[in-house]
C-alpha cells in the first residue's frame, strides 16, 4: 500500500480503510512534526499537537476536499493547534484550533455524528480501558474539561498521568482501529442519544422528588460519589446531595453528553436562584464509569467561579 498515491490513499481511509489512513498519517508525520518544533520548539507540546492531529485525522479525514492535498491538510491541522496553544495560556484542544468560519463551527460531538467513520471510530474508543476511554473522551469530545490541568482536577490524579494515558489512549486507538475495521459496529449516536434521554429523565425525575427511582434502577448500591476533597459512598449520600441543591433552588441544565458502553461525561449549566446567583458554580460535568450498565462511579468536576465586579463585569 506504501506505494499508493496520497490521493488513494485518503479515498481509500474516507471509504474506511484504516490501513490506508495509517499509511497516509506515517508518510507525513516527518512534515507535522517539523510544523509543530518549527512553532513550538522541541518541547512536550510539539509532540502533543503532533499526536492530537492523528486522532483529528481518524474523525475528519472525510472532510479532506482535495485527497491529493491530504499532507497539507495534516499540516494545517498541526499548525492550527499550535497556533491555538500560543495564543491562549488555555491548552485548546486540535478541534478548537481549526480556522473555521462561523457558518461550520460545530461541537467536536456533532463533527463526530457528521462524520462517515463515526460508529469505526467509537467501536475503536470501546476498546479502550475505562480510565484511559475517560481521559481521551474528556480530552477530545467533552466541550468544556479538555486540557489536561482540568482533565487532572476533574480525575484527581496528576497532570503527568493524564499526559500518559493519553499517549497510551493514542496508540492503542490506532490499534484498536486495525482490530475493528472490518467489524460490525454499534451504533454510536444511539448510545449518546439514549444517554442524553437518561440525563432529562434523572434531573426531571429529581425535580418532581424521584431521584430514588432513578437511583434504584440505574445506579450501583455501593456507587462512589467525588466531588473535589468530599467522598462518599451509597444512594442515601447521592440523595442528599440532589435534594440539597433542589432545596437551595439550583437546577441543573444538560448541554452536552459523551457516551460510550461504560464511560459517560454529561456536561450541564448550573441555573442558580435570582436571589442567591453565585450559590454554585456556572457548570458541573458528571464523569461515570458504568459497570454492567449501571453507574459505579461518578465525580463532579465544577467549572471556575468566576470574578465579578462591582459594575457587573468580569
Amino acid at each position: 500500500m506504501s506505494e499508493l498515491s496520497d490521493a488513494e490513499l485518503t479515498r481509500a481511509a474516507q471509504s474506511g480503510d484504516v490501513t490506508a489512513l495509517g499509511v497516509l498519517l506515517a508518510r507525513h508525520e516527518a512534515g507535522m512534526r517539523g510544523v509543530a518544533i518549527a512553532l513550538l520548539g522541541y518541547t512536550a507540546e510539539a509532540d502533543d499537537a503532533v499526536q492530537d492531529a492523528a486522532v483529528v485525522a481518524l474523525r475528519r479525514i472525510g472532510d479532506v476536499r482535495d485527497p491529493a492535498a491530504a499532507g497539507a491538510w495534516l499540516r494545517m491541522v498541526v499548525r492550527n493547534a499550535c497556533r491555538a496553544r500560543l495564543r491562549s495560556t488555555r491548552d485548546i484542544p486540535v478541534a478548537d484550533g481549526w480556522d473555521l468560519t462561523a457558518s461550520t463551527l460545530a461541537t467536536p460531538e456533532q463533527l463526530l455524528d457528521d462524520h462517515a467513520l463515526r460508529d469505526w471510530v467509537w467501536q475503536a474508543v470501546e476498546q479502550l480501558s475505562p480510565p484511559v476511554r475517560m481521559v481521551m473522551i474528556l480530552r477530545h469530545f467533552s466541550l468544556g474539561v479538555t486540557s489536561y490541568e482540568q482533565i487532572a482536577r476533574a480525575l484527581g490524579v496528576p497532570v503527568g498521568t493524564v499526559r500518559s494515558r493519553l499517549n497510551h489512549g493514542r496508540a492503542k486507538l490506532a490499534e484498536a482501529l486495525r482490530a475493528t475495521a472490518a467489524s460490525a459496529h454499534d451504533d454510536a449516536g444511539a448510545l449518546v442519544a439514549g444517554s442524553k434521554l437518561d440525563a432529562l429523565d434523572t434531573l426531571a425525575a429529581a425535580e418532581r422528588g424521584e431521584f430514588t427511582r432513578v437511583l434504584a434502577d440505574r445506579w450501583a448500591e455501593d456507587v462512589v460519589l467525588t466531588a473535589g476533597d468530599v467522598r462518599g459512598v451509597g444512594h442515601d449520600f447521592l440523595l442528599r446531595g440532589m435534594e440539597g441543591d433542589l432545596a437551595a433552588g439550583v437546577r441543573q441544565r444538560p448541554v452536552h453528553v459523551v457516551a460510550s458502553r461504560d464511560v459517560v461525561v454529561w456536561e450541564m449549566d448550573l441555573v442558580n436562584p435570582p436571589d442567591d446567583p453565585t450559590h454554585c458554580p456556572p457548570g458541573v460535568a458528571w464523569l461515570m464509569t458504568l459497570d454492567g450498565g449501571r453507574v459505579s462511579e461518578l465525580r463532579l468536576h465544577h467549572a471556575p467561579m468566576v470574578a465579578v465586579t462591582a459594575n457587573g463585569s468580569n
